[in-house]
């Protein structure tokens, strides 16, 4: 038994993390076209867009598929599907109002939104996306439903319908959209988004209609009921501390946006100077560094609902189990991304910005790339404990942890981009900063919580042991081969193959991992 919850959870974080990769390579793909059909000024109206669309949908979106997987895996556990499929009822009943509000209020005050960040012309693009949030949310639900049976192939293929329909739709759209002028070929581009999310919710509901007779075949515990005011409560105290902590890094962004350029202008720069260098940090840095940090997201979708599960049973043995693989997981990952693209960063941005970036962008895109790199273990250990966290039903804890950090990340942000000569340079040692205020006391208090024992020999040395050779390798590779596509290519696999090689010889990958990767394999 235990064993089998174990491949269902690598399973799991292996269909989510490759389908992420993906889902992030085709978005850092996507918006080299973008650029070329609507320019740098359409650009500038599309990504003015999003924060708003961003933080609204976090709001709206992020705490309820984390409580529906949680409360549907602790019914399942306990033999009640009548109850979990009542929790699917009552979050996609309150997911679709709540998108609904949340849609109507930002078509609604589009003008205002638009005036708000000085681009008027923005206001079609805030409209074309605004139905977009009541989509997604209802998404959402059916992804929590499916997460809380511990299936992540629903959720792995709907993200990859999203991206593809996206290109194929948006592109054209934005085309199309400009030749009657850039605004609106921003705005088209918004509205491929919002029919990529329409076609995907279909394939969702289509996916729950012909599996629910399946779901309706397990059997019925009798003296398990849930009401649906039950089930409503239940599902607006989880989410509010889930949805609270998610909210906080998009007002981080937000401050950034509003704070990063005025501190690097009091660093001696001019606003021409300063613009760049915070465009070439928002954009290829930070949408390079989402790449790795899609496996930290498969990690935490996997682990709430086996924790939550075996939390429900009092499977004590279970919770250490799945911590301690959700945690040594999350350091095996989280090392080699860090150390293989701070060490590749020169590569990686001339792979993909060769002719978009001039010479000097690109080395000053790298430097940066490479520091911010050293987040991405960090972000996946504090994604991790914050899933396990969540499952033990103290999601409090992260959110108060990611206050913490985020409160010394602007403090920092204050201070560091401000220094003459350093300027944005001081950004990416704030995010590590910030994800190590978090890491620490939440993975204090994943110990105290699960009494699980602190395994560094499985969750850092081992790990570490098999960067530090492929670290080497890589490193010998950077020195000796010219800067090209064909020896990017090289030197990632070179560097993937490595460290597969020694995290096997010193075994920080086992047997019952490659088990469970060859039954996703053949799934």
């Amino acid at each position: 038994m235990s064993e089998n919850r174990t491949k269902s959870m690598i399973g799991g974080m292996t269909v989510l993390g490759i389908a992420g990769i993906l889902c992030k390579l085709i978005g850092v793909l996507f918006t080299i076209p973008l650029t070329h059909l609507i320019g740098a000024d359409g650009l500038g109206i599309f990504y003015g867009v999003y924060p708003t669309y961003n933080l609204l949908l976090t709001v709206s979106s992020a705490g309820l598929p984390v409580a529906v997987s949680r409360l549907v895996s602790a019914c399942l556990a306990r033999e009640n599907p009548r109850g979990a499929k009542q929790v699917f009822r009552v979050a996609a009943c309150l997911m679709t109002a709540i998108g609904c509000v949340f849609s109507i209020l930002l078509f609604a005050s589009s003008g205002f939104l638009a005036r708000r960040i000085s681009q008027p012309e923005a206001m079609p693009g805030f409209q074309m996306i605004s139905p977009c949030i009541a989509l997604v949310c209802l998404l959402s639900a059916f992804r929590g439903f499916m997460q809380g049976q511990q299936n992540m192939v629903p959720t792995a293929v709907s993200q990859l319908i999203e991206q593809v329909v996206k290109v194929v739709l948006a592109l054209p759209l934005a085309a199309l959209g400009n030749r009657i002028s850039v605004a609106m070929g921003a705005a088209y581009a918004l509205l491929g988004i919002t029919i990529s999310e329409g076609i995907t919710l279909l394939y969702m509901i289509i996916l729950y209609l012909k599996k629910r007779s399946d779901f309706d075949r397990i059997p019925q515990n009798a003296g398990d009921t849930t009401t649906s005011s039950s089930a409503a409560l239940q599902l607006v105290i989880i989410s509010i501390p889930i949805t609270l902590s998610a909210c906080i890094v998009p007002l981080a962004s937000f401050v950034d946006s509003a704070m990063l350029v005025d501190r690097m202008m009091d660093s001696g720069l001019t606003l021409d100077e300063a613009r760049p260098l915070y465009g070439l940090y928002s954009g290829p840095v930070i949408r390079l560094i989402n790449i790795p940090t899609a496996l930290a997201l498969s990690i935490s979708m996997s682990l709430v609902p086996a924790i939550s599960g075996a939390r429900a049973v009092n499977n004590e043995r279970m919770v250490k189990s799945q911590t301690d693989l959700g945690l040594r997981f999350a350091f095996l990952i989280g090392f080699p991304c860090s150390v293989g693209m701070s060490l590749l960063s020169k590569s990686i941005i001339s792979f993909f910005y060769a002719g978009a970036l001039t010479a000097p962008q690109i080395e000053e895109t790298a430097s940066l790339l490479s520091v911010s790199s050293l987040t991405v273990v960090f972000f996946t250990v504090v994604q991790a404990t914050s899933a396990i966290l969540q499952g033990l039903q103290q999601q409090r804890i992260p959110m108060y942890t990611l206050i913490a950090g985020v409160a010394c990340k602007i403090i920092l942000n204050y201070f560091l981009v401000a220094i003459p000569g350093f300027n944005i340079h001081g950004a990416p040692i704030a995010s590590i900063v910030c994800y190590n205020v978090s890491m620490l006391p939440n993975l204090y208090f994943v110990i105290k919580e699960t009494r699980v024992n602190l395994n560094l020999q499985g969750w850092i040395i081992r790990p570490l042991l098999a960067t530090a050779c492929m670290g080497l390798v890589v490193w010998i590779l950077v020195r000796l081969l010219p800067i090209s596509m064909f020896a990017t290519i090289l030197e990632v696999a070179v560097g993937v193959g490595v460290y597969l090689g020694t995290a096997l010889l010193f075994k920080a990958i086992t047997k019952n991992d490659l088990a469970a990767f060859k039954r996703v394999r053949r799934s």
